[in-house]
């Protein structure tokens, strides 16, 4: 059962934001922040599922990256609660530097030597001419943590990216940056967290149930 926040805690459902045509062709092709472009079908499906199971919860505040997928994903999900969405600049996704839209095959070619040391080390070798893992995680843990404190009592939901979501979610599992890319963070997931006593923990990570077949 989903914990109710009390006074002193915060409910956040952490949403991985859904699929793009990046996201779904193959071989799929990196979108850091550069590449901008909206839902695909079944990511507006896979929304909509969401948007469905969450209908009855009683959210009090939507949030997402100034990102067009999140932004739009959030929006479908907040539309039965009638709220507006917030837009936090700090979690947008991963800069990717020089790869952006091009696909792993590609840069394995390309840049053979870079993209095995990033592999090796994600947490402190950067995307090629982009942000290392650590990168994104000095700025988004603040981020998240602040947007906890400010709605203690309440739910909220933060619609974010994939590399946004692994970072924040291996520091809540104590897990070593190195590994965060191995954390699987499906189109549409719901993650639930609760923020207590100034500490974020995870109760559900990459819920997909409510996707069904999509």
């Amino acid at each position: 059962m989903l914990p109710r926040p009390d006074a002193d805690s915060t409910i956040l459902l952490l949403i991985r934001h859904g699929a793009t045509a990046a996201n779904l062709q193959r071989p799929y092709i990196l979108q850091g922040r550069t590449l901008n472009g909206p839902l695909s079908e079944t990511g507006i499906a896979q929304v909509s599922k969401a948007r469905d199971f969450l209908r009855s919860f009683p959210i009090d505040a939507f949030y997402s990256s100034p990102m067009l997928r999140a932004r739009q994903s959030a929006e479908i999900i907040a539309e039965p609660h009638g709220l507006e969405v917030e837009s936090i600049e700090d979690i947008v996704e991963v800069h990717v530097g020089d790869w952006e839209s091009k696909s792993w095959d590609i840069i394995m070619k390309e840049d053979p030597e870079i993209y095995e040391n990033f592999m090796k080390n994600p947490a402190d070798i950067p995307y090629k001419n982009g942000e290392s893992y650590r990168d994104v995680h000095t700025r988004i843990v603040p981020a998240f943590k602040q947007l906890a404190a400010e709605n203690l009592g309440k739910m909220i939901v933060v619609v974010a990216h994939n590399v946004v979501n692994r970072a924040l979610l291996s520091d809540l599992l104590a897990l070593d940056l190195l590994h965060a890319k191995d954390l699987k963070q499906n189109n549409a997931c719901i993650n639930v967290l609760e923020y207590k006593q100034d500490r974020l923990k995870v109760i559900t990570l990459n819920g997909v149930f409510h996707l069904g077949e999509i």
